[in-house]
């Protein structure tokens, strides 16, 4: 028997104990997190940008959609007014515009014709007709996996006649209802997607209204840390607790722990990444005087936030597009301001490192 085929199915109840545990610890660690990254000022946006880019390429990698990287950030910066060179498909673009939608405009309410939109722009390039685009889905659907003649039915959604109903109760009671939103965010995603509306994109529409509801939860329509990253290393534990909860009853409580501890998990994956953020806005801060142009902004970017493999001049007037001599002229000046060191090694090519503890003189450069 399926959750829905039960009689009162969404009448949900949960341990009142262990989900209050973990909603406060979520709360306060979204509050640490959200203290930590304002104080950066500088690298607040970027890390926006990168929460956005990360939550809609990975929540459509949950479903084995994989959306061109360069496309979403281009998307990203221009609905943002930021400045970025790359170009965009209306691909990206939709899936963009809705997840944007869902957290700037989290405060708005939830309704059928807003959802009926996000579909809309989820799935705005032509599919052959295959399936409905914008509306509810009218025929019957089930959730099948493994290979073709060994495939095994895992879940059969509500027949299409009781989705608009479904869905209805739905809605009222994420508007109507007193629960803390964190809990919201987890019992309208298991909800959404056990009416399994659509013919396609329940998933990822539900991660949506999940993230919603958290932003609601932290009065702030900035997200800094991504679920749908989480979810993605996590996919397998995921279906597995939602096939359990498909066929389970109406106490919600292993479901709610399982995704508010994963939401835990992917605010801490964020304080791991922090160290590096912070250590940009020292650097720039102790640098602040040092005249750079853009050839020697963009490079010490670059290696602050990574540089795969070694620093060479060759390398160096490969990435800007200027001559040999000119990069040259770059690393000494460079060097000369304690922001770059020789790497002592031997070679065919000189290798040079960037020194991030502050202005030194090059022979007491620590790296």
């Amino acid at each position: 028997m399926y959750i829905h085929e039960r009689e009162g199915w969404t009448s949900f109840r949960w341990d009142v104990d262990r989900i209050g545990m973990v909603v406060r610890r979520l709360r306060f660690l979204q509050g640490r997190l959200h203290g930590m990254i304002e104080g950066t000022k500088t690298d607040a946006e970027r890390i926006y940008i990168d929460t956005i880019e990360e939550d809609v390429i990975n929540s459509s990698r949950i479903e084995s959609e994989y959306l061109n990287e360069d496309h979403v950030r281009s998307s990203i910066c221009r609905r943002l007014g930021v400045e970025y060179p790359g170009k965009t498909t209306p691909r990206e673009d939709g899936i963009v515009e809705m997840l944007l939608d869902a957290t700037q405009n989290c405060q708005m309410p939830l309704t059928k014709e807003r959802l009926h939109w996000w579909h809309s722009m989820l799935l705005n390039y032509d599919n052959g007709g295959k399936i409905t685009i914008g509306e509810y889905r009218h025929g019957n659907v089930a959730v099948v996996s493994g290979a073709l003649g060994k495939e095994r039915v895992q879940y059969v959604a509500p027949a299409p006649e009781r989705v608009e109903p479904e869905m209805e109760a739905l809605l009222s009671w994420l508007e109507e209802s007193s629960t803390d939103d964190i809990i919201k965010s987890a019992v309208a995603h298991v909800w959404f997607v056990m009416v399994h509306p659509f013919d396609d994109g329940n998933g990822r529409i539900a991660r949506a209204i999940s993230d919603m509801f958290l932003a609601r939860s932290e009065y702030c329509n900035t997200r800094y840390y991504s679920l749908s990253t989480r979810i993605y290393r996590e996919r397998r534990q995921y279906y597995d607790i939602l096939e359990r909860t498909g066929v389970g009853g109406e106490d919600l409580t292993e479901w709610l722990e399982w995704f508010l501890s994963c939401a835990e998990r992917a605010v801490e994956d964020r304080f791991e990444t922090m160290g590096a953020v912070l250590e940009r806005t020292e650097f720039w801060r102790v640098n602040s005087s040092i005249v750079m142009n853009e050839r020697q902004s963009r490079m010490v970017n670059m290696l602050l936030d990574g540089f795969q493999g070694d620093l060479t001049s060759s390398r160096w007037a490969g990435i800007n597009h200027c001559s040999h001599d000119t990069a040259i002229n770059d690393i000494k000046y460079l060097i000369s301001k304690g922001i770059l060191a020789k790497c002592p090694e031997g070679g065919r090519s000189t290798r040079y490192v960037l020194i991030t503890r502050g202005p030194h003189s090059p022979g007491e450069a620590e790296t």
